[in-house]
């Protein structure tokens, strides 16, 4: 049995700071100790790895490395590895609360190579170890990035013929004659996987558990389809032959087209899914808790044709199912994952859960469009699922209210007896935090109660989205303490790990 328990969705992009995004800095541990006092058990966050064009966490260069954006600047600068004057007068970005990704791929960057040039008398050791201990995934990412510089930044797919194929004579011949700009890569991840093991190690201590995010697929610009191309369904160029994508849904009348090769499934069974254990279990070393997105996508996935505009004319595949999930637990035991389930409900899908035993998801903002049999509605859930008024892809819930169907708006209002005096957002949480589920979650901007500008991500567009920040100034003892109480009134309370 789970024990009821509550938490908050923000990602650590979202986090405050000096210095252009939020970062594992000293205000990440502000936020915990904001949980800690609002009574939460747990820190929901997005997924950690690098991100390329479009600036989306669910599009990385690689299946395991991290962010280099979150480098906490203030340990290189305490580290003497740069000066706080260079990176004080280092334009990373004059809004506190938006984030500009152009001035951090340019500028932040660029400090973490100064850092890395200064730090090289004094880390050689440390990085030489730390690759030897993560040469499985870590020589691979950064001899994929290192010559992705060479050839500015463009998708490996778009490289010449000789560099596209991983063990190629001219790869291995890069490789031997680049090694000292391959470990500026090393550097980056040696500092993001120490600052986020001390920052998750505060927090485990402190009665917080940390949820992470996988994303199903991986980049079509990625070091995984590159280095292993016999695990995605490409062609003998290497090009892949289908992409992943969903059909027409409440986003987009034409489906949302995601461009991410498909796995080949066959080859990965023949392997005894070698790759998949080995990505869930480096999950696990960062995280206590896993959701993986888009987890309809083992039972059946939706494929598009490459090269196709929109993803109506896609057809549904069917996926590993069980066959997957028995291979990981006979190698890596049981395991907190939380099951993303969004999407039109299939009775496939729901044998498919049930064999999992995984929790699954429910959305508030998905409860009134119909009657009260809707599976989103808080009377008709179980316990082993976890509620959320809205996703990273969702309105915030005030934002819902505005540009709901005016029948939803009212029933919701009905339903979960908002009023304004209170603070409608108030009332959602109230509705999620009193329902049945184990886990109740919101995002950040609920309890503050903000509207459509700080929407995290609006699918199938481009340029506005990951970029909201929180002030520091509405993180306040005051608003913890409203957080705890209905969390107490609820029996959701944390009571430490």
């Amino acid at each position: 049995m789970r024990k009821r328990a509550s938490g908050i969705l923000m990602h650590i992009s979202s986090l405050p700071g000096s210095y252009g995004i939020g970062d594992f800095g000293k205000e990440a541990y502000n936020f915990v100790d904001f949980l800690v006092k609002a009574k939460q058990s747990y820190w929901q966050i997005l997924p950690l790895g690098i991100t390329g064009y479009g600036d989306s966490p669910y599009s990385s260069f690689s299946a395991f490395a991290g962010n280099p954006y979150f480098i906490d600047l203030d340990e290189l600068i305490d580290n003497g590895f740069i000066s706080k004057e260079k990176v004080m007068n280092t334009d990373l970005g004059q809004n506190s609360n938006d984030i500009d990704y152009g001035k951090l791929y340019e500028y932040k960057m660029e400090l973490l190579r100064e850092a890395y040039i200064n730090s090289k008398p004094y880390l050689k050791g440390e990085l030489d170890k730390f690759y030897n201990e993560q040469e499985k995934w870590l020589r691979d990412f950064a001899l994929f990035m290192t010559i992705k510089e060479s050839f500015d930044s463009v998708s490996w797919l778009d490289w010449p013929k000789e560099y596209k194929y991983y063990n190629s004579d001219i790869v291995k011949r890069f490789e031997l004659e680049n090694k000292e700009r391959m470990f500026f890569w090393v550097f980056t991840q040696y500092y993001f996987t120490k600052q986020w093991k001390k920052l998750k190690l505060y927090a485990n201590r402190n009665g917080i558990k940390i949820i992470g995010d996988l994303p199903i697929y991986v980049a079509a610009d990625s070091v995984d389809a590159w280095s292993n191309p016999s695990a995605f369904n490409l062609d003998k160029n290497l090009y892949p032959i289908t992409i992943a994508g969903c059909p027409p849904d409440g986003f987009t009348e034409t489906g949302q087209l995601w461009g991410n090769p498909i796995y080949n499934w066959n080859y990965l069974e023949s392997t005894e899914y070698r790759w998949w254990i080995e990505r869930i279990r480096y999950s696990f070393k960062l995280f206590d808790t896993l959701r993986i997105d888009h987890f309809r996508g083992f039972d059946a996935y939706w494929e598009v044709k490459y090269g196709d505009k929109t993803a109506q004319n896609g057809r549904w595949i069917k996926g590993p199912g069980i066959k997957l999930f028995n291979r990981i637990k006979e190698e890596l035991g049981d395991l907190d994952i939380i099951a993303e389930d969004l999407g039109y409900p299939t009775k496939s899908l729901e044998l498919f859960l049930k064999e999992v035993g995984f929790p699954n998801m429910k959305v508030l903002e998905f409860a009134f469009d119909t009657d009260g049999n809707n599976c989103y509605l808080p009377h008709n859930y179980g316990k082993n699922c976890v509620v959320y008024i809205g996703t990273h892809d969702n309105h915030p819930a005030m934002s819902w209210l505005k540009n709901a169907p005016k029948h939803e708006c009212e029933y919701a209002v009905k339903y979960l007896r908002l009023n304004e005096e209170e603070g409608f957002h108030w009332g959602f949480i109230k509705g999620a935090w009193s329902s049945t589920a184990y886990l109740a979650i919101a995002q950040m901007q609920d309890f503050l109660g903000t509207g459509e500008e700080t929407r995290m991500n609006e699918p199938s567009t481009l340029g506005k989205n990951w970029r909201w920040r929180v002030s520091k100034v509405d993180l306040t003892d005051e608003l913890a303490e409203k957080i705890a109480g209905i969390t107490i009134t609820y029996g959701r309370q944390a009571i430490g790990l």
